[in-house]
């Protein structure tokens, strides 16, 4: 029997305009040097753009964003008697909602463009139409997964 009782588990905050938690997770994951303002800034920013661009909710357009680059499946490496395996394992949803916040981050990182809040507002109205770098991640790890089938086995 364990004499340490269970982590609790930690429940992401509300952002302060929106009220909404995926908002607070994304600021979060954009958080570089604790400079949590600017992170807002750069979020605020961006959804504002949406908002002009598109003229739609820029909350909708994130959740597309972010459902549409969310991975059902991953490859994990697994060591088995001295080979080392991609297995293909499916993620909880959670998981797969972090994953897509840091590959939509990355993947706007990595754009030419002026700054930050244009390269993420950019980035997030591709996501939503199913094009962009951060979809072309979601279905190369798809495609890896797909590829190592026959190793599922290993789990």
């Amino acid at each position: 029997m364990s004499r340490q009782s269970t982590a609790e588990k930690k429940i992401a905050k509300f952002d302060p305009i929106y009220h909404n938690r995926l908002v607070n997770m994304v600021v979060n994951r954009i958080l570089k040097h604790g400079k949590k303002s600017l992170a807002y800034r750069i979020l605020y920013q961006s959804l504002k753009k949406i908002q002009q661009k598109t003229e739609k909710n820029p909350l909708i357009v994130l959740r597309q964003a972010i459902n549409k680059v969310t991975p059902k499946l991953i490859v994990k490496s697994r060591r088995v008697s001295g080979s080392t395996y991609q297995v293909p394992m499916e993620i909880r949803s959670k998981k797969g909602k972090v994953l897509a916040i840091r590959w939509l981050l990355g993947s706007s990182r990595k754009r030419p463009g002026r700054n930050m809040h244009f390269k993420l507002s950019y980035e997030l109205m591709d996501a939503a139409r199913e094009k962009g770098n951060a979809i072309r991640k979601k279905e190369e790890t798809h495609r890896m997964a797909e590829s190592n089938k026959a190793f599922a086995h290993y789990r």
